[in-house]
């Protein structure tokens, strides 16, 4: 059965067991989206979350997954029963402010070309400070190491105005995209094996590779907790970054410089692995480990996956593609800021 939604914008909340993110932040989306349908996809709760949901916001649509199927199929299996002209794939755990729905929906209807926008993303515990997923828009180094206008790793900018614009970007961030349903669909949706982390990346990679722009509009803002599910230094999530990053690179990059990047890339990764030994995070060690060995497993999906995208652009045509390494930039030389980055 398909949810016809009755407004052009379908608000979907990804949930697993997170009833406490439900109370606190869902008031906030229903209260500061007035012209838009709020959808609850739960990913099949253990905890009360969704009877919750259905007592006290008998407003919101509940759509029931079969399973705990992550981050990626999640959202695959639940957009497909909604029918709108433009989801919003929201964490649970973001708080959106009065406002925040109309700059980016106009920017959508100004230009059928853009495909996919976020917000400025906020640190919800830290108000005045960018926040790690998204901040003020995703780019990508050549290396297909991803960081943000606003951070680089896990150096975070005070928010100073200096987002405030409308710009094209790489990637928007997962934890609050809007993107038109039919390019969702027509692309293929997240990619299923990365389960999280990265998907929205390569689902940008993938749009502009089809010809169409991402967009950071920086007068809505949303403000974000952020590790909800996974701590940034959970191994765990340290995996599925690897894992994925070296598969992101795998499916997209363009056939010139696809042998040479890919080398690289591993090389960057055991450096990091040998780093994370030598501070004493041998889990984190042998999770990029175990995610080039898990790539590896699973080489022909990845190159099917690949096959299946024969429009592959060269880098120097894609909208935030930084030339260079972020890793050296920053590690190396110094370089903390995303201004930094562009200096002489």
């Amino acid at each position: 059965m398909v949810y016809k939604a009755e407004h052009p914008v379908a608000i979907v909340i990804l949930n697993w067991n997170g009833r406490k993110y439900l109370e606190q932040f869902l008031p906030s989306v229903l209260q500061n989206s007035p012209d838009c349908d709020v959808l609850v996809a739960d990913n099949a709760s253990t905890d009360d979350s969704v009877a919750f949901v259905r007592s006290n916001f008998p407003a919101v649509k509940i759509i029931q997954n079969s399973g705990n199927l992550g981050f990626c199929e999640g959202y695959n299996q639940a957009l497909k029963q909604i029918e709108a002209k433009y989801y919003v794939l929201l964490n649970s755990d973001v708080q959106v402010t009065p406002g925040w729905v109309t700059p980016i929906l106009n920017l959508l209807e100004s230009n059928p070309k853009i495909a996919a926008v976020q917000p400025k993303i906020k640190a919800f515990h830290e108000p005045y400070s960018l926040e790690y997923a998204g901040a003020g828009g995703g780019f990508i180094d050549h290396f297909g190491y991803p960081f943000c206008r606003g951070r680089l790793f896990d150096t975070l900018e005070t928010d100073k105005g200096q987002y405030n614009d409308t710009t094209e970007i790489f990637w928007a961030t997962g934890a609050c995209m809007f993107v038109r349903a039919e390019l969702f669909h027509k692309l293929g949706g997240l990619e299923p094996k990365f389960f999280a982390h990265m998907e929205e990346i390569d689902l940008c990679w993938r749009l502009q590779n089809a010809g169409y722009k991402i967009m950071y509009c920086g007068q809505s803002e949303v403000y974000h907790v952020g590790g909800g599910t996974l701590h940034k230094s959970n191994p765990r999530k340290t995996f599925l970054n690897f894992r994925n990053g070296l598969a992101l690179l795998y499916k997209n990059l363009p056939a010139g410089v696809f042998f040479s990047t890919l080398f690289i890339r591993v090389l960057l990764d055991w450096v990091s692995a040998f780093k994370f030994l030598l501070s004493g995070q041998t889990g984190d060690a042998k999770a990029i480990m175990k995610a080039q060995m898990e790539v590896y497993k699973n080489l022909n999906y990845w190159k099917q996956q690949r096959k299946m995208q024969p429009l592959k652009k060269d880098l120097n045509q894609l909208q935030g593609v930084y030339n260079g390494s972020i890793v050296w930039e920053y590690f190396v030389r110094g370089r903390k800021t995303f201004t930094a980055l562009f200096k002489g």
